[in-house]
């Protein structure tokens, strides 16, 4: 959710992301007599930034691989743990993935046996469903840490211990978009092998993202060519794009449990303030979830029609995740098994770093006034 109430935090931090962004670009481009040392500085700053964001999970820095978002992370993650793919080999996810895991399994139903983890009300799946899964053709395990629609955070602890228990050579991958830079993580404790994490959901730049490779991991390349980013990403890297996103981990870094217990609050005083003052609502994410996400159904409400409403006050929701918004069915919530009354109301309000706690009065009434206006004319017709 974005409000535009108060923007000094916001520009604070984007001036000091584009400053590091344009320090690059004028000495790169503008000076092209001294190109080869100004390279020099560019390869510098990248690895400055990979530091960075290898530090926000725990990681080293060669283990960090610079990608052009989380898609393309979970693409080369997966199709590199799966090279030389058997029919008999088998793959395992859940039935609540992020499209570009679900979608890449979906492709690869065809070429071995493809299997998907129910989950409960919650979205949290079930252990021993997955331990009595994973046998010795098991090759990769992908489950998302943080779901991107309704916020369910899976154990990524005891997931990854007990895939390693069955089958020591099953590869673990997880997408950690929505969990980098919001919940603790430390891959050195962590048995993941790969890790996809994003820029722009921490604020920095989009069209960058992040794959972590643990050190013992061989993946093969998605794609050939120059062999930049040893050769896991060949092509030009996005220079400035990276080093925003280096700047980015950095602010965050220096106040990461600031920022997410302030989190926290919002979402607590938001979902307080929302069962308070409307009737006939459900909160679709758990109360154990992540800090940023809110999914909530008000009944005889149809999301879209909400949406626009509010769009109108400068107050943005959502009927999903950015990434899937145009799908005429929720697949994560089908999956949940909610019900179509509240299906159909299902409308998601992430909070970022930037939103504060002036805001809510203003949120929370223009959201109870739409659902009154919504619901009257809903009940007229």
């Amino acid at each position: 959710m974005l409000v535009y109430l108060d923007n000094s935090a916001t520009t604070r931090v984007r001036n000091e992301v584009l400053k590091e962004i344009i320090d690059v670009n004028e000495n790169y481009y503008g000076n092209p007599s001294s190109l080869h040392r100004m390279g020099l500085m560019a390869e510098k700053k990248i690895e400055e930034a990979r530091k960075s964001a290898a530090k926000l999970i725990g990681a080293k820095a060669e283990e960090i691989y610079f990608t052009g978002g989380g898609t393309e992370s979970n693409n080369i993650a997966i199709f590199g743990h799966l090279s030389n793919l058997n029919r008999d080999d088998s793959i395992i996810t859940t039935k609540i993935e992020h499209p570009s895991v679900y979608n890449v399994f979906k492709q690869l139903e065809g070429k071995c046996r493809v299997k998907y983890l129910d989950t409960d009300e919650n979205g949290k799946i079930n252990i021993e469903e997955l331990s009595t899964m994973v046998d010795e053709r098991t090759r990769l395990v992908s489950i998302m840490h943080v779901n991107n629609e309704i916020g369910t955070v899976q154990d990524i602890n005891e997931i990854g211990a007990v895939i390693k228990d069955k089958n020591k050579n099953t590869r673990f991958h997880v997408d950690g978009v929505q969990s980098y830079g919001k919940i603790k993580i430390d891959v050195q404790k962590t048995p993941l092998d790969t890790l996809a994490f994003s820029s722009h959901k921490i604020h920095g730049p989009k069209g960058v993202g992040g794959l972590y490779i643990r050190h013992s991991i061989k993946l093969a390349p998605l794609v050939y060519g120059g062999g930049q980013e040893r050769g896991i990403r060949s092509g030009t890297e996005n220079t400035s794009g990276i080093i925003g996103f280096g700047k980015a981990c950095d602010l965050l870094y220096e106040s990461f449990d600031r920022e997410v217990k302030k989190l926290y609050d919002l979402k607590d005083l938001y979902m307080k303030r929302l069962k308070e003052e409307i009737d006939d609502i459900k909160f679709n994410n758990p109360r154990d979830g992540a800090p940023h996400i809110i999914n909530i159904s008000f009944k005889n409400v149809p999301g879209e029609v909400l949406v626009h409403y509010l769009e109108g006050k400068d107050i943005y929701v959502s009927t999903g995740s950015a990434c899937s918004s145009k799908a005429r069915d929720n697949r994560i919530l089908e999956a949940i098994k909610l019900g179509h009354e509240y299906r159909e109301g299902a409308v998601r309000i992430s909070l970022g770093y930037f939103n504060t706690f002036d805001e809510v009065e203003y949120v929370i009434d223009n959201i109870k006034q739409a659902v009154k206006d919504i619901r009257s004319i809903t009940k007229r017709g």
